[in-house]
This record gives C-alpha cells, structure tokens and sequence, in this order.
C-alpha cells in the first residue's frame, strides 16, 4: 500500500501593496487631478468672458473628474476590487514588452516637442504622425509620409484657422 503525501507547500505570502497595486493609479490620478485644479485655480485670465464657459471651465472640470475617479478607484480597491487581467485576443501576456518600440515613440514624441519652435507645426506634426506609423510597424514608405503631411496641414487648418488656437507655423507657413 502507497500512501501519497496530500500536503501542499504554502503559497509564498503575497505583500498587502502588490495585492492592492491598483492604488498607484489612484495615487497617480489624484496627483494629476491636484496639478490640473492647482493650475486652472491659478490660471491668469486677461480676456472678457462671452458666457457661461470660460477658459477656466474645462480644466476645472477635468481635474474634478480627476480627482473623483481617483478616490472612487481608491474606495474599489480598498473594499476589494480587482482590476480584471488583460484578456484580449491578440495579446500574449507570457511575452515580453516591446521596449524598440516603446523606445521609438518616445523619440518620435521628443523630437517632436524639440522641432515643434523651430520648424513649426506642420512640419513637425508630419514627422511625427509618419515617425508614430513607422514606429507603430507600418511600412508603405510611399503613402505614410503623404498622410502623415496631410493630416499635419489639416489639424493646422482646424486649430489655427478655424478653432483661433494659434500654432507656431514655421518657415513653411511663412512661405505660405
């Protein structure tokens, strides 16, 4: 007669913080929500306002909701909640980050704030939107860097011309 040993090891004891990671988001929701309220608060307003909604209203409104989704995350996590794993179709969870990647869009970011004075919007912008596609795994280096300056030259349009939201132009718009 064999007997089988039914005892099991214990499981390593888990630390209350990785159990309840789910509060670094709020913590971070929070610190974002303060800055937001902080600087619409603080927020030097020279121009007449024409109604109801003012520069002011949207960052406060923000940073409310900032703040309010932050403190109902924390209040979830604290009574037990549990984000639910990643569970989408096209993700293997078992394999690693792809930092090249990541690595390329925030050059691709960077770069982008660096040249955005210098050689304005509609250049920058093309650079990065072709340089985000690149990134991103597109390679149709035909068409990516039309749509790339297309896109840039409309959102210009929209936000200088219609919106009134003043981008740095650059040499093109000077030409222009």
């Amino acid at each position: 007669m064999t007997t089988t040993d039914t005892t099991q090891a214990p499981e390593p004891r888990r630390s209350w913080l990785r159990d309840h990671s789910e509060l670094g988001v709020g913590v971070l929701l929070l610190a974002i929500g303060v800055l937001v309220l902080t600087d619409a608060l603080t927020m030097d307003v020279d121009i007449a306002q024409r109604g109801p909604v003012g520069p002011k209203t949207v960052p406060l409104v923000v940073g409310i909701g900032l703040v309010l989704v932050a403190v109902l995350l924390t209040v979830d996590v604290l009574r037990g909640g549990r984000g639910e794993a990643e569970g989408g179709e096209d993700i293997d969870l078992s394999e690693p980050s792809d930092w090249r990647t990541v690595l390329l869009l925030a050059g691709v970011f960077l770069a982008f704030a660096v040249l955005i004075g210098p050689i304005g919007f509609p250049i920058a912008g093309a650079l990065l939107f072709w340089g985000a596609a690149f990134a991103l795994g597109s390679r149709h280096l035909d068409r990516d860097p039309l749509i790339a300056a297309v896109l840039s030259l409309l959102t210009y349009v929209v936000f200088n011309n219609m919106l009134g939201v003043p981008l740095p132009g650059g040499p093109l718009m000077e030409v222009l």
